[in-house]
């Protein structure tokens, strides 16, 4: 029954493009009422299979959603984290497993740890990756570092150069005195404030410049000061606060080029901020080693310029190099961050 019926369905796909397509051509009308009737013909075959896929499966419990767009309609007038307002749902529903459809998606949330472990088991394959969403393309510049890379050859590339190269306890030897001189200045700054009878210090300030010109001097062996300093911290936060939150263009990717919840103008914002000082400090240092005045390395981003492969050929790109840097300063941030915020 299931093959004939997809059969079936595969037929009329067929027979509604082919007729639809010489309607087009037939009739003499403007781009606007093509694309109207199109993107009409597209809704409908995709609410029906979304029609198709429920009578075929069954699911958890879940609110009842709307033709063609399921939850989302409610989901975005509730003004909230998507994740509080599925939590709501399942306290009113007194389950700890629901179905929430948005669009053709089916989202599974859990609040029981039995279950959990269950998915994990036997969808451990599919959880072992990473997802691919909007935000994380954006951040991490085309999914150029390993951090939000799905599993394939770029993440054993870049994974191989981050374990053998960055984070080998080499390495973190090898940059003891760059961390020991961040550490000094944070104690001497405190230290002077404490001292001119300051009443009050900003730990979370304080914390976040700390954090920051730690990375910046493993990296670039340079810190940054002031405004400057400032605007990429905020750059970087921003970046991390819209990472992976809920998107509707993750699930209608067809209403991406509309950016309704205006995330994507946020994070090529942000990204463009935070990558201003990051992307002159890597091309002017790629020029320095190229000009042959630089011979010895210095940090880590010497390290990542310097790698060749096989057959003597550079391991990583200006766009790898880059975004691995950008992915290395702000993942730093957020830990301090949450270490302040428990102090």
């Amino acid at each position: 029954m299931m093959k004939i019926a997809n059969l079936v369905e595969l037929l009329h796909m067929v027979i509604s493009n082919y007729f639809l397509s010489t309607f087009l051509k037939s009739i003499n009308c403007s781009t606007l009422w093509r694309i109207l009737i199109f993107t009409i013909v597209k809704i409908i075959s995709k609410w029906s299979s979304v029609r198709n896929n429920q009578t075929n499966k069954p699911f958890p419990p879940g609110p009842k959603p709307w033709p063609i767009f399921g939850s989302l309609p409610e989901m975005l007038l509730k003004n909230k984290p998507a994740f509080h307002w599925m939590h709501k749902i399942m306290e009113e529903m007194d389950t700890e497993i629901a179905c929430i459809r948005l669009d053709t998606v089916h989202v599974i949330p859990l609040t029981s740890h039995e279950l959990a472990r269950e998915f994990l088991k036997i969808q451990d394959s599919v959880f072992s990756s990473r997802p691919i969403c909007m935000s994380a393309g954006l951040v991490s510049n085309g999914y150029l570092t390993s951090v939000f890379l799905p599993i394939g050859d770029q993440w054993m590339k870049m994974r191989r150069i981050l374990a053998s190269h960055v984070l080998s306890p080499t390495s973190f030897q090898w940059l003891r005195r760059k961390r020991d001189e961040q550490a000094d200045h944070l104690l001497r700054f405190v230290y002077n404030q404490c001292m001119s009878n300051q009443p009050v210090i900003n730990l979370r300030k304080v914390t976040r410049y700390y954090c920051g010109n730690v990375i910046r001097n493993i990296i670039f062996s340079k810190r940054l000061f002031g405004k400057e300093a400032e605007e990429q911290v905020d750059a970087l936060f921003t970046l991390l606060e819209y990472l992976h939150s809920f998107g509707i263009s993750d699930y209608l990717p067809w209403l991406s080029v509309f950016d309704l919840d205006c995330h994507k103008a946020i994070i090529k914002k942000a990204y463009a901020t935070a990558t201003k000082h990051i992307d002159a400090e890597v091309d002017q240092r790629i020029k320095i080693w190229k000009d042959g005045k630089k011979t010895v390395e210095e940090d880590l981003l010497d390290v990542l310029i310097i790698l060749e492969d096989t057959n003597g050929n550079p391991s990583m790109n200006v766009n790898e190099i880059k975004a691995q840097v950008l992915v290395s300063i702000h993942s730093i941030t957020k830990p301090c961050e949450q270490r302040c915020c428990v102090l």
